[in-house]
C-alpha cells in the first residue's frame, strides 16, 4: 500500500533532492510558499520551501525500495522514529495540496493587517481580548507589534495579525 514518507534534506537542497528522486521514479511533494522580504529598501517575492529542510515521499514499500533514497543527492536521511519510517498522513499531505493555489501550487500566508502606524486597535481575542493599544508596526507576515498601556507605560507586546481589529477609543 502506497505511503507518504518525510525525507530531511541537506540545507537548501530541497529542490535538488526532489529532482533527483523524480529522477530515480519516485513521487514527491514539495510545498512551497512565496515569501515577501524586504531586500535593500525594495518589497521582493521569494519562492522558499514550506517546510526548509523537509519533503514528502509517496511510495509502496512493497514495489519500491527506500534504500535508494538515502544515497540520493540532497537528501540527508529519512525522518524515523526509533527504527520505522516516520509515515506522514495522507489527509496531511492531501490538506497541503488543497491550501496551495490551484494554478500555481504555492502557498501564500494571510497578508499582515496594514494599519498606519499610531492607528488605534484592540485585541479581539486571547488573554488580551478587549485590550485597545496603538500599532507600532509588522513584525514579518504573521506578527505586528501593538503598544499595550500596562502597569502607567506603553508596552510593546506582539500578537499574531489574526488577533488585531481597529479600534476607536
Amino acid at each position: 500500500m502506497p505511503q507518504w514518507y518525510l525525507i530531511h534534506t541537506k540545507p537548501l537542497a530541497e529542490a535538488t533532492a526532489q529532482e533527483n528522486l523524480e529522477r530515480q521514479s519516485y513521487l514527491t511533494y514539495l510545498p512551497r510558499l512565496v515569501q515577501i522580504q524586504r531586500r535593500r529598501h525594495r518589497w521582493t517575492e521569494s519562492i522558499v520551501p514550506l517546510f526548509p529542510r523537509y519533503l514528502f515521499l509517496h511510495l509502496d514499500a512493497g514495489l519500491q525500495s527506500l534504500r535508494p533514497v538515502h544515497s540520493t543527492v540532497g537528501v540527508c536521511n529519512i525522518v524515523r522514529f526509533g527504527i520505522s519510517c516516520a509515515v506522514v498522513r495522507p489527509e496531511v499531505v492531501a490538506e497541503l495540496r488543497a491550501r496551495a493555489d490551484p494554478v500555481t501550487g504555492l502557498h501564500r500566508f494571510k497578508a499582515a493587517a496594514h494599519f498606519a502606524r499610531g492607528t488605534r486597535v484592540r485585541i479581539t481575542a486571547g488573554p488580551f481580548c478587549g485590550i485597545k493599544g496603538i500599532f507600532e508596526r509588522a513584525e514579518g507576515a504573521e506578527r505586528v507589534l501593538i503598544l499595550l498601556k500596562l502597569l502607567g507605560q506603553e508596552t510593546p507586546v506582539e500578537f499574531p495579525t489574526e488577533l488585531v481589529a481597529n479600534a476607536a477609543f
